[in-house]
């Protein structure tokens, strides 16, 4: 018997050093998922503003480029890069949201 015990609790069969397992669930699933989708979401916010900033000072050529047009749907062309680049691996940024986000919530 340890000496961290209750009165009571050794006769129940309790082990107050040992951690509880949480039973999985399917709300468990989906609660890592919809982390994970969020993760990735943050990511691929992340690299449009990243790929904005990186765009900032380039002007393209007058006859195929610049105008009003350009400006009104760079930040689509960012966005697109930017998904495009998250759906292929990212770079590594949704992982370790997700792995922190899932500490906080109690569930790696």
């Amino acid at each position: 018997m340890s000496d961290f015990s209750l009165p009571g609790a050794a006769s129940a069969g309790v082990d107050l050093l040992k951690p509880l397992a949480k039973p999985a669930t399917a709300a468990a699933g989906a609660d890592k998922a919809r982390i994970e989708k969020t993760a990735r979401d943050f990511e691929t916010s992340f690299l449009s503003v990243m790929i904005g900033q990186m765009f900032e000072g380039v002007s393209t050529p007058s006859p195929f480029g610049g105008g009003q047009g350009e400006d009104a749907f760079r930040s689509f062309m960012n966005d697109a890069f930017a998904k495009s680049i998250t759906q292929h691996g990212g770079i590594g940024l949704s992982k370790h949201i997700a792995s922190e986000l899932l500490k906080l919530q109690g569930a790696a």
